[in-house]
């Protein structure tokens, strides 16, 4: 009989276990998509691995494609959701707004609404903010920067200021075309998201 309570007991606690397991989706562009690496040197790869030394045993889902805006994004993240069911979601989405030069208030418009479907599917949400270079105007590249902060204040959502803090603006960091991040560089972005995104799973 002991024995027969002893293996309940582990089969509950690995139910709990698998249960307790969730789906991060990531929705992004072409820096979570790993433009111009192998992507299994990117920070989404690099989270994985991050993931299972720390014992976690969710899984990440990768739907980031390079090239998106936020209105592409936008428009697959319902079916995204259907299919992957998040626990998780985590938008990095909008610097192709912002180097087409697309308005800032359109930009919110989609991630607001990006936020709230998350939310009423019961996933939690992890937004990474963006910022351009200061070639594109004050005015512009402020009110660029402040749709993440809006973002995070108007609707409670947990924010990553600068995806690319301490990589942005270092030309070593960065490939030949100024825009994405090197192999070399995957390991500070996954720094820069960890904070944030562990206390979420």
């Amino acid at each position: 009989m002991r024995v027969w309570f002893l293996s309940a007991g582990l089969a509950l606690m690995c139910m709990a276990q698998s249960a307790a397991a969730g789906t991060v989706l990531i929705v992004g562009d072409s820096i979570s998509a790993g433009f111009g690496l192998d992507t299994r040197l990117g920070w989404v790869s690099l989270l994985e691995q991050r993931l299972k030394h720390e014992g976690f045993t969710d899984q990440v889902v990768n739907a980031s494609i390079s090239g998106d805006t936020s209105a592409g994004g936008q428009a697959r993240l319902p079916a995204l959701l259907v299919e992957h069911k998040p626990a998780l979601v985590i938008l990095e989405l909008g610097g192709n707004d912002g180097l087409r030069g697309q308005l800032p208030t359109q930009l919110q418009q989609n991630l607001a609404s990006m936020i709230d479907n998350s939310r009423a599917s019961g996933a939690k949400v992890l937004l990474l903010g963006m910022q351009l270079p200061p070639n594109y105007g004050v005015r512009y590249t402020k009110a660029f920067a402040e749709v993440y902060s809006n973002l995070a204040e108007q609707k409670n959502v947990s924010l990553v200021p600068f995806f690319l803090e301490g990589i942005g603006g270092h030309p070593e960091l960065m490939q030949a075309d100024g825009l994405h991040p090197t192999a070399a560089a995957q390991g500070q972005l996954l720094e820069n998201v960890w904070p944030t995104l562990k206390p979420l799973l």
